[in-house]
């Protein structure tokens, strides 16, 4: 396979799958401060640091508020990270390899992309953006299916799995890690009261909720949180069955020995870890040595393959 077509398969997948996410996180945020006491008013800033692009948003927006913020999140195409980005890119990367997708994928992209841009309006009213928002979920996840189910499972489908599970764990850490530092007891004490409610939020962010109860039988509590979506095996979103992916596809190609090396370490690092011992600045540390080691998976597999 050529370098260039299994690149822009990978970077599809990872465009496809930072749109649904993005999607999930709007959504959900909206959710949550509509259950949290109005004497409690967390924002939408939170989701500047989880896409990191805090600083960006000053250069276009002068206050973090509902408006600016879902507008800079989900259609504003200055923001690389946006869903109209996204869905931009991911069409760009789909439209170079279309002999190689199939025509009903190219053909959702396609649609997917020029409805999110027709209807960027629809973010303005909170009804309307539900609606959209849950139209990219579902768009993104008929993507994600089609692919699936139509797709030859060779190596290009290999690379579009690693391209999506890497911005998965990458998403994960990324919300656990803001989302507890903002929201957490041990560091907000008025909060202490509604912790249970912060810790759904963060486990809806991620769609994880149902599979949690289905999976642990109990309460929601903070370190079996962090133990499902960091270690949980059959969790789809948890960064171990992610890392875990990236590793079985990997073990199919050619020239995978350091991109498995690092992936392996990654891996057995997140493994390794109590969640029951993660307090707070422990916990950042920990998620940025993820984070960091995302990165080398990501630069290696760039450097074996593109």
């Amino acid at each position: 396979m050529l370098s260039r077509v299994a690149e822009n398969i990978y970077w599809m997948a990872r465009y496809i799958e930072r749109a649904e996410n993005t999607a999930r996180l709007v959504n959900v945020n909206g959710n949550l401060l509509l259950d949290l006491p109005r004497h409690v008013r967390l924002g939408w800033e939170p989701l500047l640091d989880i896409s990191g692009s805090r600083e960006l948003f000053a250069e276009h927006y002068h206050e973090p508020d509902e408006r600016s913020v879902v507008r800079f999140m989900v259609t504003n195409q200055n923001n690389p990270g946006s869903i109209l980005s996204s869905l931009n890119q991911a069409r760009e990367n789909a439209r170079t390899i279309r002999d190689i997708i199939p025509r009903e994928a190219w053909e959702q992209i396609n649609e997917l992309y020029l409805h999110a841009r027709g209807q960027a309006n629809r973010v303005l009213s909170r009804s309307g953006r539900f609606e959209y928002l849950r139209h990219i979920i579902l768009g993104a996840q008929t993507i994600t299916g089609l692919l699936a189910g139509t797709m030859n499972h060779d190596e290009g489908y290999d690379f579009l799995r690693m391209g999506r599970n890497l911005e998965r764990a990458d998403m994960t850490t990324r919300i656990v890690d803001v989302r507890s530092a903002t929201l957490l007891s041990e560091t907000h004490e008025d909060l202490t009261p509604f912790e249970n409610i912060q810790w759904v939020g963060v486990l809806k962010s991620l769609t994880g909720y149902q599979m949690y109860r289905r999976t642990t039988r109990i309460r929601v509590r903070r370190p079996d949180v962090l133990r499902f979506l960091f270690q949980e095996a059959v969790f789809p979103r948890s960064v171990a069955h992610a890392t875990g992916e990236v590793e079985s596809c990997l073990s199919h190609l050619p020239l995978n020995e350091k991109p498995l090396k690092a992936i392996g370490s990654l891996r057995r690092k997140v493994l390794r870890t109590k969640p029951d011992g993660l307090r707070q600045e422990h916990l950042h540390e920990f998620i940025d040595e993820l984070q960091a080691g995302l990165a080398r998976v990501h630069n290696s597999i760039a450097a074996s393959y593109f």
